[in-house]
């Protein structure tokens, strides 16, 4: 079982891996959801081995890390989210042997691998759960959190699922409820007893063992619940949800008793002194909870104390005005202390941001320009796959839908299937160049013209644009992990400084179709003329077309 490190004890590492223990402050991470990244097999799902054929395509990204969603072992009820095995990979995405393979060709290229841990909740089919089911008084009878029913049979307390309906399943074996935050399918462990804890750290232990660089927690403030088993209050009529459809019921409760419980601190701190003992892991927590995003943040994120970053849905919201964007930014930036935030403008979860954002506007000016203002904010990017291209999100018809989520919520709701399709990888095949099967998603008719083969030959392309930028990024350290200070705009813009030692650069972008021109008086700027924007500075003037950027150096 997990140990407690001792006071400057570290785990002994290969010489390659030891370097910047932080540089994971303003990397740019890119999220590949292997399932749909790039079919090696022919079978219509993307697989491992999919992935290390397109590692020379990644690494022309510019990035310095991938993220990949959960390739375990799982019965698939939300597509690798549930795990039945956690030390192993599920045959559909390959083997050990394939990960460590491509691993290796990720670290030959100097990118750091990341895995999702997903350890609020397992499949109910992991041998943990058929044991703790199987009776009252088993060796693992407590490692779910299992509860009486009320006298009138009902469930303990009003908790909801996020996917629909109670929290609460009931168990013929045990004649109990089990609480479950997503799918019946996926019950919740119980991180009140130490045992868990320990079982859940071995986990990560044995990735890095085997060369992770680090971990994507999913739901990392859903760990614990509330042991006495209090009811939610509703949401006061002053406060909307942000993070789950208006649609969802869920979203009418104020949820202080089913997740972000006080105990999670603790358990949080033994994580990171794992960590620690491999030079260089890092961490980077989803938190999904209304209203204390910032807050969460600066405890979850404690400089030297907890996980590394976290990311809030703040950015991943239909919310893009750039008076929204300069409050959500600089409340985080006033508020994280000596934490670290990450930001995001499209995930596996949400809506694609090229169409969440970009509806409207030219794709091929929006798309670098969202690119480059999410890398150029205070905090660590994360790129999710397809985004490079500016895809737009897909309407998949009903009869294709393989989301639960989506589903259980159609019409009003259409799940996450529209961001989830496959990759297009060229633009005179059916299937987009993702497999010669057909994909377990349909591939879009409006993706295959943004194929990465097409525009790998435009240098003015959406992807070479980004290639661009993140290229002359990767050395600017203001941009990487310099402070952050807003400036005063006219609507539509943006202005800030990020400031690293002794250099300061400043940013602008223009949210509008419409040129803008911005007066800012008393400083002494430099043209840096990042790739693929034409804004200028001429004095203390910034001239920006539509959709356009500048960066500039304040001389002191």
């Amino acid at each position: 079982m997990f140990e407690e490190a001792e006071t400057g004890q570290e785990a002994v590492m290969p010489e390659e891996t030891i370097g910047d223990r932080d540089w994971w402050r303003g990397a740019v991470i890119y999220q590949i959801y292997p399932r749909s990244f790039n079919d090696s097999n022919n079978d219509g799902i993307g697989d491992l081995n999919g992935v290390t054929e397109r590692m020379d395509y990644i690494a022309s990204l510019g990035v310095d890390a991938i993220w990949l969603s959960p390739f375990f072992t799982s019965p698939m009820d939300d597509f690798g989210y549930d795990v039945s095995d956690y030390e192993d990979v599920d045959p559909m995405f390959g083997s050990l042997a394939d990960f460590d393979r491509m691993t290796r060709a990720a670290h030959e290229r100097g990118l750091k691998v990341m895995i999702d841990l997903v350890i609020s909740h397992t499949s109910d089919q992991h041998a943990w759960f058929k044991e703790s089911r199987s009776s009252k008084d088993n060796a693992k009878a407590d490692w779910y959190v299992w509860a009486d029913s009320k006298p009138d049979g009902t469930p303990p307390n009003n908790w909801l699922s996020l996917f629909g309906g109670p929290a609460w399943e009931w168990d013929s074996r045990r004649c109990q409820f089990y609480m479950h935050n997503f799918l019946t399918s996926q019950p919740d462990l119980n991180f009140h007893n130490r045992d868990v804890q320990d079982a859940v750290l071995d986990v990560a232990r044995f990735w890095l063992d085997r060369g992770v660089d680090g971990f994507r927690l999913d739901t990392v403030n859903f760990y614990f619940h509330d042991a006495e088993l209090r009811d939610n209050p509703p949401l006061s009529s002053d406060e909307t949800p942000s993070t789950v459809d208006p649609t969802n019921p869920y979203g009418f409760q104020n949820h202080i008793y089913d997740k972000t419980r006080p105990e999670n601190l603790a358990f949080l701190e033994r994580f990171r002194a794992l960590l620690d003992r491999y030079p260089g892991a890092t961490s980077v927590g989803e938190i999904g909870a209304d209203g204390q995003a910032v807050e969460l943040t600066a405890s979850y994120t404690e400089e030297n104390k907890r996980i590394h970053m976290a990311y809030s849905f703040d950015l991943l919201t239909p919310q893009h005005s750039a008076a929204y964007i300069r409050r959500i930014v600089e409340e985080m930036n006033a508020g994280i202390g000596s934490g670290w935030a990450s930001w995001a403008l499209s995930n596996h979860d949400v809506q694609r941001v090229a169409s969440r954002w970009g509806d409207g506007k030219d794709l091929a000016r929006f798309a670098p320009l969202g690119a480059a203002l999410c890398a150029s904010l205070r905090g660590t990017p994360c790129l999710y796959q397809g985004e490079e291209l500016g895809l737009p999100q897909v309407e998949v018809p009903f009869e294709k839908l393989q989301d639960p989520y989506g589903i259980r919520f159609w019409p009003e709701y259409k799940g996450r299937d529209g961001c989830r399709t496959p990759m297009p990888w060229v633009n005179n095949n059916a299937n987009g160049g993702f497999s010669e099967a057909d994909p377990w998603l349909p591939v879009a008719s409006e993706h295959l013209q943004l194929a990465a083969d097409e525009q790998d030959k435009d240098a003015g392309s959406i992807l070479n644009r980004n290639r661009a930028f993140f290229a002359w990024r990767q050395n600017r350290m203001p941009l990487r992990k310099g402070d952050m200070v807003f400036l005063e705009s006219p609507d539509d813009t943006l202005v800030f400084t990020r400031s690293f030692k002794d250099e300061t650069i400043l940013c602008a972008f223009n949210l509008s179709a419409e040129p803008a021109t911005i007066t800012l008086d008393g400083l002494a700027l430099e043209n840096l003329e990042a790739p693929g924007f034409t804004g200028t500075a001429d004095g203390g003037m910034i001239s920006l077309g539509g959709l356009d950027a500048c960066f500039v150096r304040v001389k002191s």
